[in-house]
């Protein structure tokens, strides 16, 4: 499968278990799969019907214990939010969005990391996240965050997300000056990453330019 090319990012349309094994090793995958906990359902509340956007593809199942396996040996290096959710090996350095505001959801994700690091956490609250950018994913994270998560893989010169959504991970890496390589199975999440990365990559191209 060919992927969509876009200056240092590679895209993939399809199963990650499928193109995984054609890719080989990278240096470090920064992912956040799916929990299968029927996040649309309970951010609703009782009595209330989910619409196409908060009951999608992307939570209908986790990837299973072998899939996450797979996912984290792939890589030097592994950052997996929700790793709470999945049997993964105790790890020295969790990392942590602490929410700051209390909500009827959870105060703060975790993300296991393979790092031989202290533990660390990053607060930014879902205002400051969230009130000025237009949610593209149900469960998008800020760029911010990601920003923060491959400051923790200086050496990391390729990052891999096998479950892109709407490409958050992608314009992290791409403003940061990384190659990049995602993958997503649903049509219209990987359009919405690709003009996502493409328009990071045009403006990192153009302060490059300006620069010059």
């Amino acid at each position: 499968m060919k992927p969509v090319i876009i200056g240092n990012a590679a895209l993939y349309l399809g199963d990650c278990a499928e193109i995984l094994p054609t890719l080989g090793k990278v240096d470090a995958v920064v992912t956040d799969p799916p929990y299968g906990i029927d996040v649309g359902n309970m951010a609703m509340g009782a009595g209330k019907k989910a619409t196409s956007f908060e009951k999608f593809a992307w939570d209908e199942s986790a990837p299973s214990e072998d899939e996450i396996s797979q996912i984290i040996n792939c890589a030097e290096n592994a950052i997996l939010w929700g790793g709470n959710y999945f049997a993964v090996k105790p790890s020295r350095c969790w990392l942590s969005w602490d929410k700051v505001q209390e909500f009827s959801g959870a105060d703060f994700e975790l993300a296991w990391t393979n790092l031989d690091k202290p533990s660390k956490a990053f607060r930014m609250s879902r205002v400051e996240a969230y009130g000025s950018v237009e949610r593209l994913h149900p469960t998008q994270k800020p760029i911010a965050l990601m920003k923060w998560c491959i400051s923790f893989l200086p050496a990391a010169q390729t990052i891999l997300d096998p479950f892109m959504g709407s490409g958050t991970t992608g314009v992290a890496a791409v403003q940061m000056g990384k190659r990049f390589i995602g993958i997503e199975r649903e049509p219209k999440y990987f359009d919405i990453a690709c003009k996502r990365i493409e328009d990071a990559q045009r403006q990192g191209d153009m302060f490059i330019g300006n620069a010059a």
